[in-house]
């Protein structure tokens, strides 16, 4: 056995004793670097272990428990930590390249200035209090961070994928969010908007309020509506979609909504809660399905017209939300 591997199952005995011991041990010798790469620590109880700087490369620490432990600097490289518990961890600075963090509890840890390249982050549980300047690319290259470690893997992708940079910008480019009722009578109409919208290079989304809202319905709205390029929302017999437009048009400064409205209906009173918005634009009234297809190019260039005011707004419209306020 050689040195280096007999340190390796010195380091690992301390350990086994308990974290007073290893503290202890670690306070004794403040300029160790203990190397526990490929340890088996599965399950095990590190709660507050002081394990900063340590060489922890590939081991197994499937639900160990290192609550408060200090990991300042460690290499955790390729680190199994599926369902382990990180809350109040400090990891400023760590190597996570590859880790796995799966289901892992990491409420009020400290993941700032580690590099995460390669990491799968998946259903963490809590939020971390600080994240600042994860580096995400590998150690051989230049330097990109980010400041936050759910989203980090999906901007480095971003970054490196032209395929997935072209789904977004077609996506912001061309989706269509259709709101309105799916009655026999107003489906019909809605559908047709579709099929027209489909034919003028749009990706049209049709959304049905037919069915019961509850907070997944409007998140799920929110949603699409932060990534479509104009909203038409039809109005008519819709009181429901008047109820989810409240929702969304505050959050979504940045996207239009062209109301349409069948006559002789009258505007709902409810609509006046819109006005003050620059981004909803004035309900386009129609007499048929026929008379709507034959505006939907007016339609559509007013809600165009109404996407190139918006960009010109600071903020996206939310000054000009305070002046009508």
């Amino acid at each position: 056995m050689t040195d280096a591997e007999k340190q390796r199952v010195e380091f690992r005995r301390i350990l086994s004793i308990g974290v007073g011991a290893w503290n202890k041990w670690r306070r004794d010798h403040p300029h160790a670097r203990p190397d526990l790469s490929r340890a088996d620590l599965r399950n095990h109880w590190l709660r507050k272990a002081d394990l900063h700087g340590a060489n922890l490369f590939r081991a197994n620490m499937w639900g160990v428990n290192l609550e408060n432990a200090n990991l300042r600097d460690a290499d955790l490289g390729a680190v199994n930590m599926w369902q382990a518990n990180l809350n109040g961890a400090d990891l400023t600075g760590a190597n996570l390249r590859y880790v796995r963090l799966v289901e892992t509890q990491m409420a009020g840890a400290s993941v700032s200035g580690a590099a995460i390249y390669g990491a799968s982050v998946w259903d963490i549980k809590g939020i971390p209090c600080a994240q600042e300047n994860l580096i995400i690319t590998p150690a051989d290259q230049p330097q990109i961070t980010v400041d936050s470690l759910e989203v980090a893997q999906f901007i480095y992708l971003l970054l490196k994928n032209e395929k997935i940079r072209h789904v977004i910008d077609t996506i912001t480019s061309k989706v269509v969010l259709i709101l309105g009722r799916f009655s026999q009578e107003r489906f019909a109409v809605l559908t047709r908007i579709r099929d027209e919208l489909r034919t003028r290079d749009y990706l049209p989304v049709l959304f049905d309020f037919e069915k019961p809202a509850n907070q997944t319905t409007v998140e799920t709205i929110s949603t699409l509506a932060h990534m479509a390029r104009f909203v038409i929302a039809d109005l008519t017999d819709a009181r429901s979609v008047l109820q989810e437009l409240q929702e969304i048009v505050p959050r979504c400064p940045s996207v239009v909504i062209q109301p349409l409205l069948l006559a002789p209906q009258a505007v709902p009173g409810m609509f006046d809660f819109f006005r003050k918005f620059s981004w909803v634009l004035k309900p386009h009234l129609y007499r048929s399905q026929k008379a709507l297809l034959a505006s939907l190019t007016r339609v559509i260039a007013g809600a165009e017209a109404g996407v190139e005011r918006q960009r010109r707004l600071p903020g996206n419209g939310e000054s000009q939300t305070r002046r009508n306020r």
